[in-house]
């Protein structure tokens, strides 16, 4: 879809129209990151707009930490605002093509941002880049909305599109930002692992 493509998203920041951010940490992410003890675990933030979680991550010791957008002007700044920061890799580009593995893939607003014909593909590419013991975290919106982005869903839509590569749990999210309120739910999603061969 053409208004998602990287120009879209690099005109909200350039023209601030970005109903998405919070101006803080989101209180989702912040329960499962306070989940989170490793602090070598390899972290990936896609579409992390202004990286509120990466500060608090920082704080908490995470020693590899990597967020990807597509937004130039978004990168820009994020790069000068991490640039001290070893730890943190900031990478310009389109999450399906990126590369790597990671232990830990945290979500918000990045699946509501996406054209849904992608959703499917969503799936794929997360378990592509999840180690085998490896979880993708997060909260994702449980509402419809007018149009999109951002676009919605339903809990038990996302149960069968996830359950191709993961086992997913679901439940309601009592942490959310008050304005989001009732229309999330967290889940946690493991990949499901092929079976040793027998003999």
């Amino acid at each position: 879809m053409e208004e998602l493509s990287a120009e879209f998203w690099n005109t909200c920041y350039l023209q601030n129209k970005i109903g998405w951010d919070l101006g803080e940490v989101s209180p989702a992410l912040k329960y499962w990151m306070d989940e989170l003890s490793d602090t070598s675990s390899r972290i990936l933030i896609p579409g992390a707009g202004y990286a509120y979680e990466v500060d608090y991550l920082i704080q908490k010791g995470f020693q590899d930490i990597t967020v990807v957008d597509i937004a130039p002007k978004l990168v820009s700044e994020l790069k000068k605002r991490f640039d001290k920061f070893k730890q943190v890799t900031i990478i310009l580009g389109d999450f399906f093509e990126l590369t790597g593995s990671f232990d830990i893939i945290l979500e918000q607003t990045f699946f509501c941002a996406l054209a849904p014909s992608l959703r499917s593909t969503y799936v794929t590419k997360m378990a592509s880049l999840l180690t085998p013991n490896g979880r993708l975290l997060g909260v994702l919106f449980n509402r419809d909305f007018n149009g999109g982005p951002p676009f919605g869903g339903a809990t038990e839509e996302y149960i069968d599109l996830f359950q191709q590569a993961f086992e997913v749990t679901f439940f309601p999210c009592q942490v959310s930002y008050p304005a989001r309120k009732g229309s999330e739910v967290l889940f946690e999603a493991k990949l499901i692992l092929a079976e040793s061969n027998k003999s």
